[in-house]
């Protein structure tokens, strides 16, 4: 039959109503964030959006992954429609998607984009080479290249530095401010000595505790959870900060439904 050669999770996508999509949004989006947007539906919205959350079981990745992109495609158009900002457009999507999605989309649909030729030709780059261009650069420079790129390959050219150095990166990474232009130009000259010119592509830059927790959350676990203690040791505050961020739907799906009530509230 040719109902059975898609996916599963593309046949539950497409039969669920808009409430049902929305609840699973809800739930996804955590409890505070929720809170925030019920506040502003209709009641019945919300009367008929509860009701399908109390149905909702497993959400698999798939079917989150497919709802996010739904929302983030909204999120784009109306807040860029009724606020006219990026700022507000970035919070939103931040809010359901991560800092380093939203980046991304904010990225590819903001006319107010930066272009930084040598940070595309390192995104475009092999992780391995990447770490070997780094290497030898302070450590608030690699975490500032390393903003540039997804959270998997970071954690790939994290992995091939030395230990005690890929902590220190990290440490940088989840701290690091929004770069001044003329600083990143600097960055972007000296790149340019070793890498030569390219054509420019728009890029965003992420960074921050929750860039961080992504990049770490990439890597292989025994290594990340080696990493963290180290850095929770130098930094208690900073490393608490980071393993909070590290908690993911994953994780929920483990709690016991007393303990997963306690992370709701």
């Amino acid at each position: 039959m040719a109902i059975a050669s898609e996916p599963p999770s593309e046949l539950l996508l497409e039969k669920m109503t808009k409430h049902q999509k929305l609840a699973a949004l809800l739930v996804m989006m955590g409890a505070d964030s929720a809170a925030e947007l019920l506040k502003v539906m209709d009641p019945s919205e919300v009367e008929q959006v509860s009701a399908e959350m109390t149905k909702l079981g497993l959400i698999n990745h798939d079917v989150q992954q497919g709802i996010l992109k739904e929302f983030s495609d909204v999120a784009v158009r109306a807040s860029t429609a009724l606020r006219g900002g990026v700022d507000y457009t970035r919070q939103t999507l931040e809010q359901a998607l991560g800092l380093f999605k939203a980046s991304d989309i904010v990225g590819r649909v903001s006319p107010m984009r930066t272009p930084v030729a040598a940070m595309q030709q390192i995104v475009d780059m092999d992780p391995r080479n990447i770490a070997n261009l780094v290497k030898a650069e302070q450590p608030q420079t690699i975490a500032l290249i390393i903003s540039y790129l997804a959270p998997d390959k970071a954690s790939e050219v994290l992995a091939l530095l030395r230990s005690e150095l890929r902590e220190t990166v990290v440490e940088r990474l989840a701290s690091i401010a929004p770069i001044p232009v003329e600083v990143v130009e600097k960055v972007v000259e000296v790149l340019n000595v070793k890498l030569g010119g390219k054509q420019p592509r728009a890029l965003n830059q992420t960074g921050g505790i929750k860039n961080a927790a992504d990049v770490l959350n990439s890597m292989d676990k025994n290594l990340s959870k080696s990493m963290l203690i180290n850095i929770e040791e130098r930094n208690p505050e900073l490393g608490q900060a980071i393993r909070q961020k590290m908690f993911t739907f994953e994780d929920l799906a483990r709690l016991d439904s007393a303990s997963l009530q306690k992370v709701l509230r």
